[in-house]
């Protein structure tokens, strides 16, 4: 059930806004098409692709970069991407509990705030689906000075999900970070 309260303080939120998008893995990073230097993609790169068309009707998508599993390089994405006035940073990839995997110990520490509730509802719907597999989930999002960023796993599915998570409320999380 939906709050009224709610459906009306989203009203008054932005119908768009402006997003970045970062896929992090090694082997597409490896075979990617520079377009130009705010949208570097991979045609086989169908996590960041679900994520550019399911926003690109309604919000500007102003980067897509695919990049390798390293912090460094992450963090120089994240800054020139904020740059370019994104408001909302997504990324896939690098989630997970392998040795390469290194978005959430890159970003955490950024966060001004940690929106929690994202993680627990992204893996509560990744139980439904998955059963225990969803603990090896780490799903995240949090603000960064005004920008807010989300951390998505690698899989197609999992993008899937945290869109649906996530969509509705872009413009209403934009809201409150800029109060």
């Amino acid at each position: 059930m939906k709050s009224r309260t709610m459906e009306e303080h989203k009203k008054h939120s932005p119908l768009k806004v402006k997003v970045g998008i970062i896929t992090l893995s090694d082997s597409k990073f490896n075979s990617s098409k520079i377009m130009n230097p705010n949208f570097v993609s991979n045609p086989e790169d169908l996590s960041g692709k679900i994520i550019k068309d399911s926003l690109e009707d309604q919000h500007e998508i102003v980067a897509y970069q695919v990049i390798p599993d390293n912090a460094h390089q992450l963090l120089e994405t994240l800054e020139k991407i904020q740059n370019q006035g994104a408001e909302i940073i997504i990324s896939t990839g690098g989630t997970g509990i392998g040795k390469r995997d290194i978005t959430i110990e890159t970003i955490t520490p950024l966060f001004d705030k940690e929106l929690t509730g994202f993680g627990e509802i992204f893996r509560a719907e990744t139980y439904k689906e998955l059963g225990t597999g969803a603990i090896m989930t780490r799903a995240t999002a949090g603000v960064w000075n005004e920008t807010l960023l989300v951390a998505l796993p690698g899989s197609p599915n999992a993008v899937q999900l945290g869109m649906r998570i996530i969509k509705p409320e872009m413009g209403h999380l934009v809201k409150h970070m800029k109060q």
